[in-house]
Parts: structure tokens; sequence; C-alpha cells
């Protein structure tokens, strides 16, 4: 049977990942590569398909080499990791991760993006205790105040191929999807770009950043603070944005830092960083001091200041924190985008109240279970298949009665297995002419191929 390469690729690839799953579980049971061996190369063993069919192929010299770079990779890997064994631990690890995210990069408008819907997951995980948690698309976009569009982008384009976040199962009806946040690329710090390259240079088309030293390495944000005010309607697309979200993390990390700090520690653009600093300025939310700039109380509402070493002003006291909210929602109301979220919660609260109804329909639709006593015992009937005719169309020899008429109808049979079949004059060759038909088809296919 010839197949095209893409197919062979796919299940090649296919194999590897199973092994390689296979080699970390033994090497997390503390095995050794005898052990891997021995499983894989079992003949009744399932698992060990690919790296049988490679012995096959390429002989068992090349099989061996094989298993033992998966299994030098596994135990690499396996040792990387903390094992997390309770709760305590599980939050500590969620702390490393979290330091882990707000030291990267996040270049470009759609990197910040990224970076809102990391930190989403990141609060769904830690209300789960771990880094496998539960959540759906909608409360996700609400929680980083985007769409599910923008979501699914920042995901498959950015999320997802740097390693960070993996779905493991899709959602179903009132059940949101399974996901697991990694620890992201294995490399996060590119190559520096050369200083006698000028720093306007234009921006990488495909990754939509801006590819200078100002944004190569340094990436330092408090992320609580980004995941604290991004579903507010101030920080949406056309009002403050992401840039300023990042700067305001970056200030609260570290207060005190001048425009060409900020293009590092915010991963943003110079000209990204002196208007973000100036469009806040101009709303009250970040002051000039004699070391750079810093957030001033009114930036600080409702989020604090647990930096000891921070030279802001003291944030208000929580009896104040609703005037603080309002001045978030007097700026939404600036730009025009109050009631964004709300109006976004109340589009997802009706798409699930719909898909619930279209599930209740389904499920109402469906005809009971029937059932039989067989001995004593009430064992289920299976029902009747979409494939299968009713017994009163059944005549003699397998042939099919109209049930009007009561006749047999020409060209139509019923098979052993009770399917219905139609019978063409194509179905009344003879043997040889039957192999020269497949013969024909076989050239053709070989000759595509």
């Amino acid at each position: 049977m010839v197949r095209p390469r893409e197919r062979r690729q796919a299940e090649s690839e296919h194999g590897h990942r199973i092994t390689a799953a296979i080699a970390c579980h033994v090497a997390r049971a503390g095995g050794t590569v005898e052990h891997l061996n021995r499983l894989l190369f079992h003949p009744e063993h399932e698992g060990g398909r690919h790296a049988q069919v490679i012995a096959l192929r390429s002989g068992h010299a090349r099989a061996q080499g094989y298993v033992e770079r998966v299994w030098s990779s596994a135990t690499a890997l396996v040792e990387s990791t903390t094992d997390v064994a309770s709760r305590e631990g599980a939050h500590e690890d969620l702390a490393r991760l979290r330091e882990r995210i707000e030291t990267t990069p996040w270049r470009g408008e759609r990197g910040r993006t990224a970076l809102r819907v990391l930190r989403a997951h990141l609060n769904f995980a830690q209300a789960a205790g771990g880094r496998l948690h539960f959540a759906s698309e909608r409360q996700a976009a609400e929680e980083a105040g985007i769409s599910r569009q923008t979501l699914r982008q920042a995901y498959e384009l950015v999320l997802k191929p740097g390693g960070w976040l993996r779905r493991l199962r899709v959602g179903y009806g009132t059940e949101g999807s399974t996901w697991y946040l990694a620890d992201g690329p294995a490399d996060l710090h590119t190559a520096g770009v050369s200083r006698d390259q000028p720093s306007q240079c234009p921006p990488d088309g495909e990754l939509g950043e801006w590819t200078t030293p100002e944004t190569d390495t340094g990436a330092d944000v408090d992320s609580r603070v980004i995941g604290l005010l991004m579903g507010h309607d101030a920080f949406a697309h056309h009002a403050l944005g992401s840039s300023a979200l990042m700067v305001i993390g970056a200030l609260h990390a570290r207060p005190g830092q001048t425009p060409a700090e900020l293009t590092v520690s915010a991963s943003l653009s110079r000209a990204t960083a002196y208007r973000t600093i100036a469009r806040l300025e101009g709303h009250g939310l970040v002051q000039r001091s004699s070391v750079g700039w810093a957030l001033t109380a009114e930036a600080l509402g409702g989020v604090g200041n647990s930096l000891p070493q921070a030279v802001t002003a003291p944030a208000p006291p929580a009896a104040d924190h609703h005037l603080a909210v309002s001045g978030w929602d007097v700026l939404a109301k600036a730009y025009g985008t109050a009631g964004v979220a709300a109006a976004r919660r109340a589009l997802h609260a009706a798409e699930r109240a719909a898909y619930r109804a279209v599930l209740a329909a389904l499920d109402g639709r469906r005809s009971p279970a029937l059932t039989a006593v067989v001995d004593g015992r009430t064992v289920p009937v299976p029902g009747q298949r979409a494939d299968e005719i009713p017994s009163g169309w059944r005549g003699p020899a397998g042939s099919v009665l109209d049930p009007v008429t009561g006749r047999a109808v020409s060209g139509w049979q019923v098979a052993t297995d009770g399917r219905l079949i139609l019978l063409t004059p194509a179905d009344e060759l003879t043997y040889d002419e039957l192999v020269a038909a497949h013969t024909s088809a076989l050239h053709e296919w070989e000759s595509a191929a």
C-alpha cells in the first residue's frame, strides 16, 4: 500500500511522542535504559511499535541508538523538573513559574496580549492549586479583558508554539477545557542585535515586535498588578491598552526607571515607551522623581504597594477602594470603552444559555434505552443502527420488500450485517474483470503518489 509522505511523517512523529512519553514514565519510576528496551521491544507491547518499525526497517543497532537518544532526553527532562508532592510545593512551583513569566520579554502587541492570556490561566491555576486546571475560552477571555478571537490567536500563535500553555482536552457541555501550564521555551533570551544597528529599525512583520537591543534581555514586570488591572475597561484595546499595563507592572516592580530602562524591563520599543509614559502622565498615573518615573497613588488604587524599596506614595486604604475603582471608570468613560467588559460577559452568558438549550434539546430527543430480562438479569438491548432497515422490509434471499406493495425492489439487497446496499452494473463484473480494474486503479494511484 502506497501512502503519501505527509501521512508517514505524521505517523512517525506520533510514534516518537509515544516513545518519549514511555521513556519519561520509566525515568520517573526509577528505571534504566535496559528496562525501557525490554518494554519497547516486547512483541506484544503496542507502545513500542515505533521502535520496532525502526528495527525492522533499519536494523536493531539503529533502533537501539534511537532508544538511547530518547532515554537521554527523557532523563534530562525528568531531572530538570521538580516533583510536587504537597500543596505548598504546588504553590512554590507556581511562584517559580510566575517569576519566569515576569522575566520573559513579551514583545509587540501580540506578545503583550499573550501575557494577559497567560496571566489569566495562571490565576486559574493558582485557584486550582496546580498547573493542571480547567477553564473555558469565555472565562479566560473575561479574565484577560479581550475577545475570544484575540484569545485564540494569542494561544495558537504565541503560547502554544512557545511551550507556555497546552490544551489537553477540549471542553464539552458544562465542562471547561483542560489546560496545563508549562515552562515555556528552553532558551528565553535570543542573541542580541549589534549595537551598530539603529534602534529605529522596522518591526518584524511575522512576530509584530521590535527587534532592537533595547528589548532583548532584562525584562522585569509585576504580573500580579497586570492580572488585577487587565480585566478593567480602562485597559481595553482602544483605551490605555496593554502597553500601559506593561509600564505600570514594570514601575510597580522597580520604581524610579527612566524611559530607556522601561524599554528593557517592559519589553517596549523606545517610541512606545515615551508615548505610553506621556499618556499615563497626562492622566496623573505616573510622576517624575529624582531617579526616574514612578507610580502615583491613583495608579496604585486597588493594587497596593507590597515592595519595601518602593518610593511611590502610599496606596489608599481599603475603605477608599471604591474611589480608586471609580477613577479607572472615569478613564474608561473618557476613552469610550466603559461597559465593554459587561457587554462581553452578557454576550458570553447568552452564548452559554443558547448552547445549553441545544444540549438539552438533544438530550430530550434521545430514545430511552431498551432492556430485556435474561436469566433473571436485566441487560440492555442495542438499538437499531441508522444503516439498518426494519425487519418488515426484508424479503427472502436478502431481497428488499416495498412496504406499500409488498413486492421485491429490484437493485437493492440486504447484506449479512443488516446494511442496505444498492447493486449496480459495476457489481456484476467477473473475477478477471475485477482483477483488471484493481490493477488499473493501483497503477493510477502509484502514478499520482
